[in-house]
């Protein structure tokens, strides 16, 4: 990262003396932040004493003019920067929660282990790498990909208890852990957190798509979103990052901090 714009109480306060500018750019200066620094910048909440509660994070992309992907992939409004930051996250957390369709869209593969960040893992008490959980109702995937066949760690699906028998017996066939997380054929976003919970992942982090962010903001399950924003303009009718109903009233979330490099934005907000 070429620039950091931490967001804190102080500079907040000079933010509002300033009349609103924003704060200057930090000891960083003009050169990449290593992994190390964005693995402490990215850094979950402290859970505190007792268990730990889940943390849902989002980290999703958009362009200037609010398309979530070009020609329906994300690739093309990315960057190498949104990519580390991609993999930094991934290694922070338990689990990564992802809809159906973006599996199928995207060629989802299993995380990869890290180096970098294996020690870092393994003191945390968390496998090598994070496991994939596909939010799926009809269970309709391709249990060949190596998503299913060569992950470090078992692939979880959450489905609903009225899902097909024979999609949820193949889908355990091929190595898969089925996580019922939902009455008749849908997933309930609280449920879904509460059943990751339930075996140990606190750290979550959903990489959407759309429809399942979406999802998840009106189930208001939704703690923390990264978001990137790149200094692109697609036009056409690409999804925006959120889909769905709208909720009754807007959320508000606070800014915590802000990178920069190369004209791409990257923000990290949480719920008050």
């Amino acid at each position: 990262m070429r620039r950091l714009f931490p967001v804190t109480e102080e500079t907040a306060a000079q933010a509002r003396t300033d009349g609103g500018a924003p704060a200057a750019p930090g000891a960083a200066g003009d050169r990449e932040w290593g992994l190390a620094e964005l693995a402490a910048a990215y850094a979950y909440p402290d859970p505190g004493p007792g268990a730990p509660r889940p943390w849902l994070r989002a980290n999703m992309v958009s362009s200037l003019d609010g398309a979530a992907q070009h020609e329906g992939h994300s690739k093309p409004i990315s960057s190498a920067a949104d990519m580390r930051i991609f993999g930094t996250l991934r290694a922070l957390a338990d689990v990564v929660l992802v809809g159906a369709e973006t599996v199928r869209q995207e060629g989802y593969r299993p995380a990869r282990a890290r180096a970098e960040f294996a020690g870092a893992r393994a003191a945390a008490g968390q496998a090598p790498v994070p496991a994939i959980a596909i939010v799926s109702a009809s269970l309709d995937l391709d249990f060949t990909l190596p998503l299913f066949t060569s992950p470090l760690v078992p692939t979880l699906i959450l489905t609903g208890a009225a899902a097909a028998p024979d999609r949820v017996a193949a889908a355990e066939k091929a190595g898969a852990r089925v996580l019922v997380a939902g009455e008749g054929m849908g997933v309930e976003p609280a449920r879904a957190v509460e059943a990751l919970a339930g075996l140990g992942h606190t750290r979550l982090l959903t990489e959407g798509g759309p429809r399942l962010l979406g999802q998840l903001i009106a189930a208001e399950v939704l703690d923390e979103l990264c978001l990137t924003v790149s200094p692109t303009l697609t036009a056409g009718g690409a999804q925006r990052i959120a889909g769905g109903p709208s909720v009754a009233v807007p959320h508000r979330f606070e800014l915590v901090s802000l990178l920069e490099e190369d004209g791409f934005l990257f923000g990290r907000y949480r719920r008050p």
